[in-house]
C-alpha cells in the first residue's frame, strides 16, 4: 500500500495492489471509527452508497469484525437511492441488504430506507423528515459549522464520470444548498428517478471514505487529485468532510496519479 497527501486539505490516498488488500484497510477503517464513535456517543452513524463499495465492505462481516464490532450501536443511511421497489435488481437497499446488512446483527429500525411507495420527491421529502427526527433524538448529530445533519462516517463511490451520490456534472442539483435530501428524476445514469443527499450535507460528515476501484475511474481520479484551480470541477472534486477524508484506490483507479 501507498500513501500520499494531496489537496488543499490534504486527504489520505492510499492505493492497494489489489481489490482484497483495500478491502481490508477498509473494514478496519470502518470498525476503528465504529469503536471510537460508540464509545463516545453511544452511536455510529454510517452512510453507504451502491456499486462496488457494499463488495468492498465484505471483511467487516468476517473475523474478527463480525464479533467485536458492536453493531447494535450502527444506524445506517443511504446517501441516495434509486426510486424503485425494495427487492428490485436496481435497490441499493437491496445490495446492501444482500451483501452486507443481512450477515450483521444491526436492529432492524436502525437501517433506515427510503419509502418506495411514494414518488421521488415524495420520497424524498420522506426522507429528509426522518433525519430530522433522529436528529431530534441524538442519533444524529448537527453540525455546528453548518446546521446540517453530521453524520459520523459516508462511504462514497465514484463513477467514470466524477459523480458522487447521485450528483452529477453539469446538474443543477450540485448546487442544491438549502435542502439536507433531493430528487432527481432525469439521471443521466438510469434508473433516472433517484433521491440524494445534497453537497453540504456530505461535507458536513465528521469522515468520508472515498472507495474507487476500476481503471474505468482513473481518468477522473487524475482529475480529481490535481490542483484543484478547475472552474468546474466535478462533483467529487467539490467533497471536503468537516474531521478527515480517505482515499481508498486500487491500482487500477489510480493507474493514472
Amino acid at each position: 500500500m501507498a500513501e500520499m497527501a494531496v489537496g488543499k486539505s490534504k486527504p489520505k490516498v492510499n492505493v492497494f495492489d489489489s481489490e482484497e488488500d483495500l478491502s481490508v484497510s477498509l473494514a478496519k477503517y470502518t470498525a476503528d471509527l465504529s469503536e471510537h464513535f460508540a464509545k463516545d456517543r453511544g452511536a455510529f452513524t454510517v452512510v453507504l452508497s451502491g456499486g462496488y463499495l457494499i463488495d468492498c465492505l465484505r471483511k467487516l462481516v468476517e473475523p474478527p469484525y463480525l464479533e467485536t464490532v458492536d453493531w447494535r450501536k450502527w444506524h445506517v443511511f443511504w446517501v441516495d437511492e434509486r426510486v424503485v421497489p425494495k427487492d428490485h435488481a436496481d435497490s441499493n437497499y437491496k445490495l446492501a441488504y444482500d451483501g452486507f446488512l443481512s450477515k450483521v446483527p444491526i436492529p432492524s429500525g436502525q437501517v433506515y430506507a427510503i419509502n418506495d411507495a411514494l414518488s421521488a420527491e415524495g420520497a424524498a421529502d420522506d426522507y429528509e423528515t426522518c433525519l430530522k427526527h433522529l436528529v431530534d433524538n441524538g442519533v444524529i448529530r448537527l453540525s455546528t459549522v453548518t446546521g446540517f445533519p453530521k453524520f459520523d462516517l459516508q462511504l462514497l463511490g465514484m463513477g467514470p464520470d466524477g459523480h458522487v451520490a447521485s450528483l452529477f456534472p453539469g446538474h443543477p442539483l450540485v448546487h442544491e444548498n438549502k435542502k439536507w435530501v433531493t430528487y432527481i428524476k432525469d439521471s443521466p445514469k438510469p434508473p433516472p428517478e433517484r433521491i440524494t443527499y445534497t453537497l453540504p450535507v456530505i461535507n458536513s460528515s465528521a469522515y468520508i471514505a472515498l472507495v474507487i476501484c476500476g481503471t474505468k475511474e482513473a481518468p477522473a481520479v487524475q482529475r480529481a487529485l490535481g490542483d484543484g484551480s478547475e472552474l468546474d470541477p466535478l462533483p467529487v472534486q467539490m467533497v471536503s468532510p468537516e474531521d478527515a477524508m480517505a482515499w481508498f484506490l486500487d491500482k487500477d483507479a489510480a493507474s493514472m496519479i
